[in-house]
């Protein structure tokens, strides 16, 4: 393994009975970049991140974060934001970040606060009296209060209002160090190209294309044109292997 990657997935597959979730996987993800993980609903993407943090474990090929197989120490290094709400809605937004403090040794209590004050986020709101959008913005603030290696996050923004989406990529480019990498999961393919350095294009459980970011706008008009160009081009591959068969 390269000593500056976090993440190496060499031939991983996943299976779901007559379902192919993931084909053929190899992805290398080096330290300090933000990387998005871009793809339709369907794509593979939630699936690919339940195996990276431990979520499934029977699959084939091999995953490996900072030399490991994912495991109660990956865990440890890796800070995951989910795609659905796990907080007590019983909770205020204090008690939350108290409890996560308990729960994670390398959880940042200060940083925490600061991002709800930078966020607007009362410590006194009770989750039961806050919109989506709010919780998923303290969620974000959670786990982005970890000194952790690597940041998974799982549509951060899907209930987001445009204007607040400009406030959350700041506290991401902010608030994870330096030498850590975040994996950002959206089918917003646009909405998040001003923050990421990286992308990956998911589609129908296979990697069509990992590039920077910097390399494909120069080709293409954005990122969205530049991912329906490789769908068209894998389609267009498609047919053509069809119509050998005829």
């Amino acid at each position: 393994m390269n000593e500056t990657n976090l993440v190496e997935i060499s031939h991983l597959s996943k299976t779901y009975k007559d379902t192919i979730a993931l084909y053929d996987i190899n992805l290398h993800i080096p330290q300090g970049k933000i990387i998005g993980l871009l793809g339709p609903n369907g794509s593979g993407k939630s699936t690919l991140i339940k195996i990276l943090v431990g979520l499934l474990r029977q699959y084939q090929g091999e995953v490996l974060i900072c030399r490991h197989k994912p495991s109660l120490y990956t865990k440890e290094i890796t800070a995951y934001l989910p795609d659905r709400n796990i907080l007590n809605p019983r909770m205020n937004a204090l008690q939350c970040i108290k409890y996560f403090s308990d729960f994670f040794a390398d959880f940042d209590e200060s940083k925490a606060k600061q991002m709800c004050e930078n966020l607007r986020i009362s410590l006194e709101s009770h989750l039961k009296s806050l919109s989506k959008g709010t919780i998923e913005k303290l969620h974000l603030i959670l786990a982005l209060a970890r000194e952790a290696k690597l940041y998974i996050l799982d549509e951060p923004i899907a209930g987001v209002d445009p204007y607040s989406r400009e406030k959350v990529f700041e506290l991401i480019k902010k608030y994870v160090p330096k030498h850590s990498s975040v994996i950002l999961a959206t089918h917003l393919v646009n909405d998040v190209q001003p923050i990421l350095d990286d992308v990956i294009f998911l589609y129908e459980g296979r990697v069509l294309h990992y590039e920077s970011v910097q390399s494909l706008v120069s080709a293409y008009e954005n990122l969205q044109a530049a991912f329906k160009a490789e769908v068209g081009r894998l389609d267009s591959m498609a047919d053509s292997i069809n119509g050998e068969w005829k």
